[in-house]
């Protein structure tokens, strides 16, 4: 399997940033897609495959801001085998679509789920248990679902879970870093309390046991913040995009 490390730039947020210096890490320029902010149309959807098919799923990428978390989708539709998808993030993603014909970051997990025959589980981390309630009641989402909520994390009461993890599957990992603190990621969203040690911790067996497919990173800054708000937000995902970087590198021998 080829890898390829992905930058899909759509904001031209990552140019402000550290990112990973490697002879495998390819720019890909998305800012001239249009309808692809929030909502992505079919025709924004068809460009953006067609932009990533070249160089293959397989390798760490940075996908932008949580808008363009509908990525993940469009990456996963390239399998062609029974997978698993583990998604990091602070909120479910599985919202009831509010625009036809058009794919939202708010959406795209609940798609995922109900569209992708390949999909045979969906393991979703960190979202608060009111918002997992909330789509544990559609049908048609809930049997690959198994959620872990960040009260569960917090108190242990994942362990009961971990039995219910599908074996034997090859992995696709996407992280949201608006599931870390402040402290490591400031997002363009509501955020959840996770530090980025605990992070790599949820991360480590995952990395060490799985066939890794490929990763997807989201969670940058918005641009039009005050200047000295998104110098500080720059220098904070730099940092952490870095080490997240340096550790999937580092566990998967890639």
């Amino acid at each position: 399997m080829i890898t390829n490390h992905l930058i899909l730039d759509f904001s031209h947020v990552y140019c402000d940033e550290k990112i990973p210096k490697n002879d495998k890490v390819n720019w890909i320029d998305c800012s001239d897609i249009r309808e692809c902010d929030l909502y992505c149309s079919k025709c924004a959807e068809e460009e953006i495959k067609k932009r990533i098919k070249p160089y293959g799923i397989h390798g760490i990428h940075f996908i932008d801001s949580g808008n363009y978390h509908y990525v993940t989708k469009i990456m996963t539709d390239f399998i062609e085998q029974d997978f698993s998808l583990i998604l990091f993030d602070h909120h479910t993603d599985m919202q009831k679509p509010m625009i036809d014909n058009m794919t939202s970051c708010g959406d795209w997990a609940g798609k995922l789920l109900k569209t992708n025959s390949l999909l045979q589980q969906l393991i979703l981390i960190g979202p608060q248990d009111g918002d997992i309630l909330q789509v544990l009641n559609e049908k048609n989402i809930k049997e690959k679902l198994l959620t872990f909520s960040a009260e569960e994390i917090q108190s242990g009461e994942d362990k009961n879970k971990i039995s219910k993890i599908k074996k034997n599957l090859p992995v696709y990992i996407s992280i949201d870093k608006d599931i870390l603190d402040e402290e490591y990621s400031m997002t363009n969203w509501s955020q959840g309390k996770m530090s980025l040690s605990m992070l790599e911790r949820l991360l480590m067996p995952i990395l060490k046991n799985e066939k890794i497919l490929g990763i997807d990173i989201c969670g940058e800054c918005q641009q039009d913040i005050p200047f000295p708000e998104y110098l500080e937000a720059e220098e904070i995902n730099g940092e952490t995009n870095k080490e997240l970087f340096d550790f999937l590198i580092h566990y998967l021998h890639i």
